[in-house]
């Protein structure tokens, strides 16, 4: 399964939990594709993470993940998740598209 959360509230970025300001989706990782219709221009981020064993959250081991992880715009990753403005893209009236690359550590 894959995990995402969308969200143009940086207290909510990674992971939608904060304040309830952000989209969650939980799509096949078959078919990792997925588009937003309706969505208010705007500067948003996405956080994927590849739920391999489907507990709904990202497992790591001695807080190095686990489980595959990605986030709009690719940043480098350094020690923890990016900041919101480092994965941050506009949304205009036309629409945008993202590719997220999967990183895998373990």
């Amino acid at each position: 399964m894959i995990q995402l959360c969308l969200t143009a509230d940086a207290g909510a970025f990674p992971d939608c939990k904060a304040g309830g300001n952000g989209i969650k989706r939980t799509l096949s990782a078959a078919a990792p594709h997925i588009r937003f219709e309706g969505l208010a221009p705007g500067e948003y981020a996405v956080a994927v993470i590849h739920d391999a064993n489907g507990n709904a959250r990202l497992d790591t081991m001695l807080g190095i993940p686990r489980e595959g992880f990605g986030f709009s715009r690719n940043p480098a990753i350094g020690f923890g998740p990016p900041r919101f403005n480092a994965a941050r893209f506009a949304v205009g009236v036309g629409g945008e598209t993202q590719q997220v690359r999967m990183r895998y550590l373990l």
